[in-house]
Formats: C-alpha cells, sequence, structure tokens
C-alpha cells in the first residue's frame, strides 16, 4: 500500500438564514445538535480531517477539510463572497426541505461562487430530512436543481444524523478526483 497522501481543502456551505448550515457543521464536527437558532453573523470556519479512497484506487488521501459557514443573509452574500469564496474547491449546497425557496435561492449562491472559484465541485444537502410530513420540496424538485449543476444530492437531517457524513465525505471524494 502506497503511503497515505495528505491534501488541503477548503469547502463552503452556501444557502439561505436558518436551513441548517451551522447544524450540519456540528453534527459533522461534533456528533452534536442543537436546535435553539442563532444567526451566523460573518463566517466561522471549522476543521476536520477525512479519510477517502484516492480516484486511481491505489492508496487513501487524508483531506484536511476547512469548512467555512456563512451567514445566509443576501445582503451579506455580495459583502462578503470575495474573501469567503477564494480559493474553495468544493461547496456543499443546502436548502429546508420545508421551505421552497431555500431550494430555488441556490442557484444564486452556486453562481456567486463560481463567478469567484470557475466550477467547482457541488453536492446538493436538502437539509430538514426529519420533517418530511412537513416537507414543501420534492425529491424530483432536488433532482432538477442538482442535475442542471450536474452534481449528487442527498436527503440530510442535521437533527438525527442521517446521510451528513456521508455528504461531506462525498465531496471530498469529488475534490480528491479532481485533483487526481
Amino acid at each position: 500500500m502506497a503511503e497515505r497522501q495528505k491534501m488541503k481543502v477548503k469547502v463552503c456551505l452556501v444557502g439561505e438564514g436558518a436551513v441548517g448550515k451551522t447544524c450540519l457543521i456540528r453534527r459533522f464536527i461534533h456528533d452534536q445538535f442543537d436546535d435553539r437558532y442563532i444567526s451566523t453573523l460573518g463566517a466561522k470556519v471549522s476543521k476536520k480531517e477525512v479519510v477517502v479512497a484516492s480516484p486511481r484506487g491505489d492508496a487513501e488521501i487524508a483531506i484536511d477539510m476547512t469548512i467555512w459557514d456563512i451567514m445566509g443573509e443576501k445582503g451579506f452574500r455580495e459583502l462578503l463572497k470575495e474573501a469567503y469564496f477564494h480559493g474553495a474547491q468544493g461547496i456543499l449546497a443546502v436548502c429546508d426541505i420545508t421551505r421552497k425557496d431555500t431550494l430555488h435561492e441556490l442557484n444564486d449562491w452556486i453562481a456567486a461562487v463560481n463567478r469567484v472559484t470557475g466550477n467547482i465541485p457541488v453536492q446538493f444537502l436538502a437539509n430538514k430530512a426529519d420533517l418530511r410530513d412537513q416537507a414543501k420540496v420534492t425529491e424530483s424538485d432536488v433532482r432538477e436543481l442538482a442535475d442542471s449543476h450536474k452534481s449528487p444530492f442527498l436527503f440530510t437531517s442535521a437533527k438525527t444524523g442521517d446521510n451528513v457524513e456521508v455528504g461531506f465525505v462525498k465531496l471530498a471524494e469529488m475534490i480528491a478526483s479532481r485533483s487526481a
């Protein structure tokens, strides 16, 4: 087995306010959930290492993820975008399945990132899957948007932890395969 490669990557979570970006990060990093809503002011940066198979399948890559969580308010998207998105290698695009507008807004978020970074891998996360009975967003809605960006999607729940780790790891794999 070859020596484990190392990679440092910057990923950004984008999406409207209160879709669960901070909760997804907390679940991924600390395996915790807190449903008290506290708006993120500016950007918060977290780190976690994930290990993925090399795209060639001959080794493992330890990916040191720097995860940027940005406030979801529109006015700040323009204000922060240059500094926030600069150097990003992947996007987790998060919507709230109980609020359909949060899905449609992701096009603008992704476009804002791509203006700074060029096209980078996107993993769509349809969050709050534990609230399926209140869902306004269907699987076909999410699939249509994800397909338009040639990207995968997952239904996640920061509350239950469902698919949270998978979402971050899949994005890490997409980034690793681009740099191979």
